[in-house]
């Protein structure tokens, strides 16, 4: 069995106003993560991990924020496609560990509806799918609310024969 390691990264603006999308999940929130589809920086980072993980380059490379077919669009969607991609390859996805860092809002409440959104997207157990949030102790732009990030690592694996 040969495995991988992949880490993600992703960084958005909040905007007043504007929808605050997380994990597949709509979020009440003042101001939301401002992008070039839904901004969904958990599943960006998810993606990037997962892509660099099977050495696939990264989200940008596959989902230009200059390409007018992925303005709007939910990143589940993404992550679909680069679990396609994945598959194309002969790996399989064998678990995501996520931190998302914040001010606001608290999402444990919504963490798992969250996984369940991943999971779906993946193809994988919400068993499979971690997912933490910290804050930045009111310092730098997340302390100050005015952007989100997240990380993200996975492990994919590949029969060896």
């Amino acid at each position: 069995m040969k495995i991988r390691v992949g880490f993600g990264f992703d960084v958005h603006e909040l905007k007043e106003q504007h929808p605050f999308i997380l994990g597949g999940v709509k979020l009440d929130h003042h101001s939301g993560a401002y992008g070039h589809s839904d901004a969904d920086v958990l599943v960006h980072a998810i993606c990037d991990a997962i892509l660099g993980a099977a050495n696939l380059r990264d989200i940008g490379y596959h989902f230009s924020n200059t390409d007018e077919c992925w303005k709007g669009i939910s990143s589940l969607i993404l992550l679909k496609e680069c679990i396609r991609l994945l598959k194309e390859k002969g790996w399989i996805l064998g678990n995501i560990d996520a931190m998302i860092c914040l001010e606001a809002p608290k999402i444990n409440p919504h963490v798992p509806e969250m996984k369940v959104n991943i999971a779906e997207a993946a193809g994988i157990s919400v068993e499979d799918i971690s997912i933490k949030a910290t804050t930045n102790e009111k310092m730098g732009f997340i302390g100050r609310e005015e952007g989100i990030v997240a990380y993200a690592v996975c492990l994919i694996e590949k029969s060896v024969l």
